[in-house]
């Protein structure tokens, strides 16, 4: 009898093993796709930005191992888009920082850079986007800077889980805080000294705002810009960028310890996930930029691949730097996406060029409609859902759920366990008859 349980559980953990490996490096894969470092290029002169010393400076700070591209690019659009501050990107040292998806960002400023154009005084506000090496000692050059920059009177606003990085700094000890709703209960253990508030959009307390999943950023962007240049001020910088929701109060999710079952499935069973080129041109927005890698990165579906069509570095809408990872012609993409207005692209060789932000509306609603298109609808679900994104505006259409990479594991354990099957019945052919 033992013998016959021991090897039940030997051929089940045999057909389950194909299945559970391929799972699990496909997902280690998937994550780190997210924040993978480009190859090595020339780093562009910073480009020359007037300053104007009668206005307050607003800064976004960048890790050296990155940030999640929305945390960073939407709030600085708003600041941006306000004609209220002095508005850059900083960072320790001013090389290509990855932000989720792979779109290489070159910060305007490092931290000496910032001081010495600032006369050594501190921002007046600076935000704080969520890092994927949040807790490590990676990021204790940043932690150090923003300590003093607090210490000076800056005003501090977190993104997402830049909630973590704050308290991993020791500024929210104490304090009300909040943070995307995956992971907001992981930092409570992480960090105990903070009051982690569920199911608010944004926390205010007083010189810090900090909010919850990416896109609530937004909204503690348009609270500070209100807070520091006027209602007015805020209203018109969200209908710059097409967010109609200013004012209202949107749903936060509650805290969750597991992802939807149709990310599991996208990080785990997509084994040959499609390569997306993004184009990168001249004058596009911030936030048309971040609503397409982060919907397809969220998403876990496919890989995003920066292109521009000589390989060369763009300059966007408000003078932030991007360099691409490919040139058009040169990469081997399943798809091109266009963000923005850019029209009139050509791909000789290649894919057609698909215009995410063909239709009137907020960029990311229409980036997560074409996603539904060309994926499935419950990934689009579940990827506005990872972005804190209000699902009222935009339309789903498609295949109701991501059945290709769902049949892989199905097949591998009917194909496991007809393997068992034929095994167990050569096993009973050999054994000799007794009389």
């Amino acid at each position: 009898m033992l013998k016959r349980l021991a090897f039940v559980l030997a051929a089940v953990a045999a057909v389950l093993v194909v299945p559970a490996v391929g799972a699990t490096v496909s997902a280690l894969g998937a994550f780190d796709a997210l924040y993978a470092a480009g190859p090595p290029r020339p780093v562009p002169a910073a480009a020359p930005v007037a300053h104007d010393p009668a206005k307050p400076t607003a800064v976004v700070v960048v890790g050296d191992h990155g940030a999640v591209v929305s945390d960073a690019l939407a709030p600085y659009e708003i600041l941006a888009a306000t004609g209220r501050f002095n508005v850059y990107t900083v960072a320790p040292h001013r090389d290509p920082k990855p932000l989720t998806g792979g779109l290489d960002l070159v910060p305007d400023l490092d931290f000496a850079g910032l001081a010495a154009r600032l006369g050594g005084a501190a921002p007046a506000l600076v935000v704080v986007p969520a890092f994927p090496d949040v807790g490590e000692p990676s990021t204790e050059p940043v932690l150090a800077w923003l300590r003093a920059q607090a210490g000076h009177g800056s005003k501090l606003l977190s993104v997402c889980n830049g909630g973590a990085v704050l308290a991993s700094a020791g500024l929210l000890d104490g304090r009300p805080a909040t943070a995307h709703w995956l992971k907001v209960d992981d930092w409570a253990v992480e960090y105990p000294a903070v009051r982690w508030v569920r199911g608010e959009r944004f926390v205010d307390d007083g010189t810090v705002v900090t909010t919850a999943g990416i896109l609530s950023g937004i909204d503690g962007t348009l609270h500070w810009v209100e807070r520091l240049a006027g209602p007015p001020v805020a209203a018109e910088a969200a209908r710059a960028i097409g967010w109609s929701r200013y004012g209202t109060a949107v749903p936060v999710h509650p805290p969750a310890g597991m992802p939807d079952a149709a990310a599991i499935v996208n990080a785990g069973f997509r084994w040959n996930p499609d390569t997306i080129g993004v184009l990168l041109a001249n004058g596009v927005g911030e936030v048309e930029l971040a609503s397409v890698f982060d919907t397809e990165g969220q998403s876990l579906s496919s890989r995003t691949l920066a292109v521009s069509t000589d390989g060369g570095p763009i300059r966007s809408r408000h003078g932030l730097t991007f360099l691409p990872r490919a040139a058009l012609g040169a990469a081997q993409l399943d798809r091109l996406l266009v963000p923005g207005a850019t029209r009139g692209v050509t791909s000789p060789g290649g894919p057609a060029p698909e215009y995410v932000h063909d239709r009137p509306g907020f960029p990311y609603d229409t980036a997560v409609s074409g996603l539904s298109r060309h994926t499935d609808v419950a990934t689009a679900q579940w990827t506005a859902k990872v972005l804190e994104l209000p699902t009222d505006g935009i339309v789903f259409e498609g295949d109701a759920w991501p059945w290709l990479p769902t049949a892989v594991p199905i097949v591998l354990v009917l194909l496991g366990s007809a393997a068992v099957f034929v095994v167990v019945r050569l096993r009973r052919n050999r054994r000799p008859e007794t009389i």
